[in-house]
């Protein structure tokens, strides 16, 4: 019976460590930069707010992250002739 023990708990636990790698993964990818955050609260747009304020967080990022990759983009044309 201790022989199974032995075996069975260091199985579980490196089981446990693998399952809770996957889900921490996950976690970092939806994670929230700084940066992004700091945008969205210098320059909100009113449907930004609103989303903001009845969805939560995750809905006005994703409108901002929407804007900010828009083709009629005005951030992205600024910054392109001043880098030129």
């Amino acid at each position: 019976m201790t022989a199974w023990l032995s075996v069975l708990v260091p199985l579980l636990v490196m089981f446990f460590a693998l399952g809770m790698e996957r889900v921490e993964s996950r976690m970092r990818e939806a994670a929230l930069r700084q940066e992004e955050l700091d945008q969205l609260l210098e320059q909100p747009r009113p449907d930004e707010v609103r989303a903001l304020f009845r969805q939560g967080t995750a809905r006005a990022l994703e409108l901002f992250r929407l804007r900010d990759r828009g083709p009629g983009n005005r951030r992205t044309a600024r910054r392109s002739k001043v880098s030129s």
